[in-house]
């Protein structure tokens, strides 16, 4: 009889093991000690040349002026996003929805489980309540509703948000949810959710959600006070959003953006294995980012570079075929588009540039067309390199050209000429 029961305590455990929900967000109930973690981590990154050793699978700081990565680490590896897909989510539903329009909750988003607002079958809300339901307490619930008023269903939503990944460029970005539970046909990167983030801080609409602390929905007429799962907005300096998010598969992930002085910057953490890692993470590699680079006025130097490197080469090409030599060259936009990125404070004394393109041509040569490169780097570390392409049309020689050209140089060979 004790086997018997033996056996069925066993069965009974197990069943309960497979039936165990992938939860998001609220259901981690990990406390950490955020002000003890940010001494701490702000202590440890005191080195400013040494590069955090972090638990997170994937990560990346991107700046978010110039768009270049300051810190990676599987920051291209398609990995589960968990409630940090709720970026997405919202900012479909600002731009696609009127924020005060209010919706009946169906029984279907009512009945969603993980983290949640805590709607009921019938519940009137307003889109702009579920909006802050969504990404402040991180609500599966919420998300569903907004899925259900704005697409039709959640697979309609899902279409919405793809299309708007590949409007994006995210071509390692793809929707199954608008809350993030695992699938596995659900996923991002690190560096692309960052994209996507500083895309969504834009929006007026978003970046005030996010950087919301405390905020009261009204739900059938009643208020509900909500507070921000995001452990570091209000306590780390500089932070103004975004999202937290959490699921077995995806472990712990965090997306923060901070700003301090001009320098403003976005990390992404995915795949820690606690809360308090994911935390520890984040506070590193912000305040790596801003103890170890600072803003260089790239535009300037490299202009100077390539105004001397020309003046002091005006015979460096030599164009076959072509009715001139007089090749002038351009950079690529990105140096107007970026006039200040930033480098490591260590590596500014010693900037150096180098051009590498052939001298010799072949016409013809129309503007506009790839000549070479040049690279900016600092004891033997990259840090930018730029596009050089032609800023004048170099047409092919004809028999015409051919011709005049030996009437014009005809009359001096005859004075040369020894009889």
């Amino acid at each position: 009889m004790k086997k018997i029961l033996y056996k069925t305590f066993i069965i009974f455990l197990f069943m309960i093991q497979l039936s165990t929900p992938s939860f998001c967000d609220e259901t981690d109930e990990e406390i950490v000690d955020v002000s003890s973690e940010i001494e701490a981590s702000t202590q440890a990154a005191a080195n400013k040349n040494q590069i955090p050793n972090v638990n997170s699978r994937s990560c990346v700081v991107l700046d978010r002026n110039s768009k270049m990565i300051l810190y990676g680490k599987n920051e291209k590896n398609q990995v589960k996003m968990a409630s940090t897909t709720k970026i997405m989510t919202a900012i479909v539903v600002i731009e696609n929805h009127s924020l005060d329009q209010t919706v009946e909750v169906s029984k279907k988003a009512a009945g969603t489980g993980g983290s949640r607002l805590g709607l009921k079958t019938g519940d009137k809300i307003t889109i702009r309540d579920l909006l802050y339901g969504l990404m402040l307490c991180s609500g599966n619930d919420a998300a569903v509703c907004l899925a259900e008023n704005i697409g039709g269903s959640v697979a309609e939503f899902s279409d919405l948000m793809n299309n708007k990944a590949q409007q994006l460029g995210l071509s390692n970005t793809h929707f199954e949810s608008p809350h993030g539970l695992d699938s596995d046909g659900h996923y991002t990167t690190a560096h692309e959710l960052a994209l996507l983030s500083d895309y969504a801080l834009k929006n007026p609409t978003f970046l005030n959600i996010v950087g919301t602390k405390h905020y009261t929905v009204t739900i059938n007429g009643y208020p509900k006070n909500l507070s921000n799962t995001n452990e570091l907005l209000g306590n780390l300096d500089g932070v103004y959003g975004i999202k937290t998010g959490f699921t077995n598969g995806a472990n712990r992930c965090l997306v923060t953006a901070c700003k301090r002085g001009n320098m403003d910057i976005i990390c992404v953490v995915l795949g820690a294995d606690t809360k308090k890692f994911r935390t520890q993470d984040s506070i590193k590699l912000i305040e790596y980012t801003f103890k170890t680079f600072e803003y260089f006025n790239i535009k300037d130097f490299v202009n100077n570079y390539l105004t001397d490197w020309q003046n002091n080469h005006p015979d460096f090409f030599s164009i076959e075929k072509g009715f001139s030599n007089n090749l002038e060259i351009k950079i690529d936009n990105y140096l107007e588009e970026n006039p200040i990125i930033p480098v490591k404070k260590d590596l500014i004394p010693s900037i150096e540039c180098n051009i590498y393109m052939d001298s010799y041509l072949q016409a013809p040569i129309s503007e506009g067309d790839l000549l070479g490169s040049l690279k900016v780097f600092s004891q033997e570390t990259d840090i930018v390199e730029f596009s050089l392409f032609s800023n004048t049309t170099i047409r092919k020689n004809t028999m015409l050209d051919y011709m005049l050209n030996f009437f014009k140089l005809y009359p001096a060979q005859l004075e040369n000429s020894v009889f």
